[in-house]
Order: C-alpha cells, then structure tokens, then sequence
C-alpha cells in the first residue's frame, strides 16, 4: 500500500491519520498484519520513533493489537473501538472517513437528551429547574442569529444533562460537543427547524420546571429528531416563537 511522505512538523500526527483512516476505511481488515516499523518508517518517510508513536496511539484507541516480537495485527474498530476514535485528532481538524458519522453523532445526541431531559424533570432540583427556563428565555432572545442561538443551546442542554444526574450522559455529552470539531461541524443551517423552535424549546422547559418527565422526554424527542428528518432552512427564517 502507497503512504504519502509527510511534512516534519508533527510527524506522527500525520502517520497516525494516515493509518487510522486506512483501518477504518477497511483498507486494512481486521487480523491484517500491518508493515513493520522499519517498512512504515520508510513508506512514509519519517523516523521510527514517530511510527512507534503513532501506532501507541491507534493501540490506545483499539485499532491495533501489538506483540512483543510478532506482527502488529488489526482489530475490528467497530468492536473494540470507543467514542474516542471520532475524537482524534480533533486538534488538527482531521476528518474520519466515515460519511454517515454526523448523522450518527446526532442520532445518538437525540437518544442521550431525551432521556437526559426525562431524568432531568424526575430528578433536578429547583434551583437548576430555574437555571433551565433562565436559559431558554436567553436562548429565545438570540433568534434568528442561528449561530449565536447554537452556542446557547450547548448552555441549555448542559444544564439539562447536569440536572439527570447522569455521569454517563454528561461524558457523552461532553465527548459529543468536542465531536463536531472531529466530524466537521454541523452547519447550524442543519439544525435550522430544531434551533428555530423557541415554542418547542419552552415547552421543553416548562415541562422540566413541572417534573414531568415523560412530556419532557417527548419534548426533546421532538426538538433533537428535528435536524435528522428536516432538510436545512436558509439563513433568516423566522422563529417559532
């Protein structure tokens, strides 16, 4: 297989994107040996430090199984391989070369938020319930500035994801919000019938202040399935207010 040689500054960035994309691309199948360190080093003209480096890396994120004296064998990322891997590299904006990843990074952000919001009506008490609401009346004041309501809408759903108590979902959550800097950020103009919605996000908001949970649920459901099911709206269209 044909590397391409890489400019010296952060060499083993580029050997780790290089191979990592190869492995998930299913260039390299799963079980397939990869070149030795010396054959690598040669392919992509860098030093061997920089190779050990990078497969370190993709052994850390579950792409590779090393031997001490045997041949460095793939592993099938979808199995052993976490959140982590859309994460990488977010530094350099480098792109895994999965073409469905945003649409399966909003699918799982709707399937976290809605039953965040539920646990979040059962469970938040009314200091953050009030935290909430204050948020959605900000957020509400934004529209229709798309990218200005995107970033409070991160404001709203962290306190959300706080107030359900949930460790797991926070940690998704956090990971999600660093993943659209992995995968290309999402165009707010996707999310345009989600962001837009200030009626859809007040009654999100009310129900948490009421503790009703299944309303809530059902609620975000509405407001986070919104950017899989509608096709992006341009730039200046008014708000559900």
């Amino acid at each position: 297989m044909a590397f391409v040689p890489v400019p010296r500054s952060s060499v083993a960035d580029h050997v780790f994107g290089q191979l990592r994309d190869a492995i998930v691309s299913g260039r390299y199948r799963p079980d397939d040996p990869l070149p030795g360190e010396r054959e690598l080093a040669a392919a992509f003209a860098v030093n061997r430090h920089a190779v050990r480096e990078a497969l370190r890396r993709l052994q850390q994120l579950g792409l590779l199984r090393v031997s001490q004296g045997g041949a460095t064998r793939v592993l099938d990322w979808r199995v052993h391989a976490g959140l982590d891997l859309a994460l990488s590299l977010v530094q350099s904006g480098d792109l895994l070369p999965v073409d469905t990843l945003v649409r399966d990074m909003l699918e799982m952000r709707a399937c976290v938020g809605v039953d965040a919001a539920r646990l979040c009506a059962e469970r938040a008490d009314a200091e953050l319930r009030g935290s909430v609401t204050r948020d959605v009346e900000a957020y509400a004041a934004l529209a229709p500035d798309l990218h200005a309501m995107d970033k409070a809408n991160i404001l709203l759903w962290r306190h959300i994801i706080d107030g359900s108590g949930n460790t797991a979902y926070l940690l998704s959550f956090n990971s999600l919000v660093a993943g659209a800097v992995a995968v290309g950020e999402v165009p707010p103009e996707r999310r345009a019938a989600e962001l837009l919605d200030v009626t859809g996000h007040r009654r999100l908001a009310e129900a948490i202040a009421d503790g009703r949970g299944d309303d809530a649920a059902a609620q975000a459901h509405a407001l986070l399935t919104a950017p899989l099911t509608t096709p992006a709206t341009p730039p200046g269209r008014e708000c559900r207010a």
